[in-house]
């Protein structure tokens, strides 16, 4: 099954800092999302929390986190590269200042134009679920701005190898709505005011979030005396490429937004179902597409090459493929099995961490419908996001731009055809519809893989997919998905709790995959095994 061995380089370490931190973020995460499904279910409460969460967050999602990391990263490191470590620090000044006046005033705008907003992204709502999110979302939209502020430390603290601080410090954001969750579900019995207390706790956390970043921030800058000096050499090239990059980078987050606007039409317990499901497709993403990319970006971008090879276009492209040879083969080695486990045993995993207080076996089945349809985007979005990641660090986003462009009118005609034209006519269930929605998606994806994957083989040559490993990936995961499945259907049988089922289930699908690649000597278990074993 192996194609090539995986070239070592300094990345993997920063990939591994990057997973470690956004692994405890989302651990965290999942933690959060179980207590709140503890305690607001699939309730219309927490279809109103879902839709101001996710609101004021298109503002973080758009101005932070990859968009600022692409656009920003390849400057930065070139300067500092290039020994220009004062011009570097400029710029960072430059585009935090930008950054903050920009943030802070769509978030007070966000605040004055809530209805409107709310109106315009859950318009399917029922009257008394409008006016909580309205409420809702006037308390978050600051706390946005500092989150945009957060993910302007992250670049900064990327760009110098410093990649866990970033990574980890959601950490806080999360804890700081477990707390106000379990402080609110012990004092109060309204759903609506536990839903502001969880509010709150987010404002509270993305305070703390960007805090806990700003010191060291503060030190390799030397000081983050506020300039608008847009004239600094390096300043125009990032804002140029800062509107292709949103629109490429953020490309999913708007899709996942018009998925809202469609599915408020189905219920708002569909709503809900789709926040847990993004919750759980959110992992592998996260874990291994966005870790992987991040930690490859800044080598791409040219900081740890030789000058010699920084200004010899042939010996640049030769570089980037080394470096995409051995993170496609670490994205296609865990994606895959993650997507095929989510079709095969989602329902085991959305029992094992969500099924609690008013969250029902029911609701579990819904989630894991909709979660299935997501999984068909998932290796196209992680892998996608590797190859952009390629263009952004030679400074190419507009390919990006326009495969997003497609994908996202792609998906949203398909899936707004699905979930209610057809509907109407075919009558099958608002899950169902869900399903087609989350599906859809995907099916874009893929078409915007593929213009990706052009748009990079005329720059530097055919991307070196793992085809073989990919194909028996995705037979290993198979049979492991098959095994998992049978395991949680013969405990259920056998009368064991669901979460003893799930765990059974979970098991069985990791030890027959892994086994699977051990026995075809795929070069990234040896790897796996040997971190496993250490620990």
């Amino acid at each position: 099954m192996p194609d090539t061995p995986p070239v070592p380089g300094r990345p993997r370490s920063g990939a591994i800092a990057v997973a470690a931190g956004i692994f405890l973020s989302r651990i965290a995460g999942l933690i959060r999302e179980r207590v709140i499904a503890h305690y607001l279910g699939l309730s219309p409460a927490a279809a109103a929390f879902r839709a101001a969460m996710r609101i004021p967050n298109l503002l973080q999602n758009l101005l932070g986190e990859g968009v600022l990391s692409a656009s920003f990263i390849p400057v930065y490191v070139r300067l500092m590269a290039e020994g220009k470590h004062q011009a570097a620090a400029k710029v960072a000044r430059v585009i935090g200042t930008l950054l903050a006046l920009v943030a802070s005033g769509i978030a007070l705008l966000g605040v004055f134009a809530a209805e409107p907003l709310v109106d315009l992204l859950a318009p399917g709502y029922e009257e008394s679920t409008r006016e909580l999110t309205v409420q809702l979302v006037r308390i978050m939209f600051p706390g946005t701005a500092l989150l945009v502020m957060s993910a302007w430390c992250l670049g900064v603290l990327n760009s110098h190898g410093k990649f866990f601080l970033s990574y980890v410090s959601p950490v806080l954001w999360n804890a700081a709505l477990i707390g106000a969750a379990v402080a609110a579900g012990s004092q109060l019995t309204s759903d609506g005011d536990l839903a502001v207390w969880l509010a709150w706790g987010a404002v509270i956390g993305s305070g703390a979030q960007f805090l806990i970043q700003l010191p060291t921030v503060i030190s390799l800058l030397r000081g983050v005396t506020p300039s608008l000096d847009t004239k600094t050499e390096g300043v125009g090239a990032t804002l140029r490429a800062f509107v292709p990059v949103l629109i490429g980078r953020g490309s999913v987050q708007i899709s996942a937004y018009i998925d809202q606007i469609i599915a408020s039409y189905l219920g708002e317990a569909i709503v809900a179902a789709m926040a847990y499901a993004q919750t759980l497709y959110l992992l592998p993403v996260s874990l291994f597409g966005m870790a992987i990319s991040a930690a490859e970006l800044p080598a791409m971008s040219g900081g740890p090459l030789p000058h010699s090879v920084r200004g010899d276009d042939e010996a640049r492209a030769e570089h980037l493929q080394k470096r995409l040879t051995s993170s496609l083969r670490r994205v296609i080695f865990l994606v895959v099995p993650s997507a095929i486990a989510f079709v095969a045993i989602g329902g085991a995993i959305v029992t094992l961490l969500f099924e609690t207080g008013r969250f029902s076996a029911r609701d579990s089945e819904l989630v894991w419908m909709i979660l299935a349809g997501s999984a068909l985007g998932l290796v196209p979005n992680t892998v996608g996001r590797l190859l952009g990641s390629a263009l952004y660090a030679l400074q190419q986003p507009k390919p990006v731009l326009y495969a997003s462009l497609l994908r996202i009118a792609l998906g949203t005609g398909l899936g707004f055809t699905i979930a209610l034209p057809l509907r109407d006519v075919f009558g099958y269930s608002a899950g169902v519809a869900a399903f087609g929605l989350t599906a859809t998606t995907g099916v874009a994806g893929w078409i915007e893989l593929a213009l990706l994957r052009g748009a990079l083989a005329v720059r530097i040559g055919p991307p070196p997919i793992p085809w073989r490993l990919a194909g028996g990936a995705l037979l290993a995961a198979a049979a492991a998905g098959a095994l998992g499945y049978g395991a949680s259907r013969l405990a259920a049988e056998l009368g064991l709790p669901g979460w003893l089922a799930a765990i059974a289930a979970i098991g069985v699908f990791g030890a027959v995959y892994l086994g699977a690649m051990v026995a075809a000597k795929v070069p990234e278990t040896r790897a796996l095994t040997r971190r496993l074993l250490r620990r």
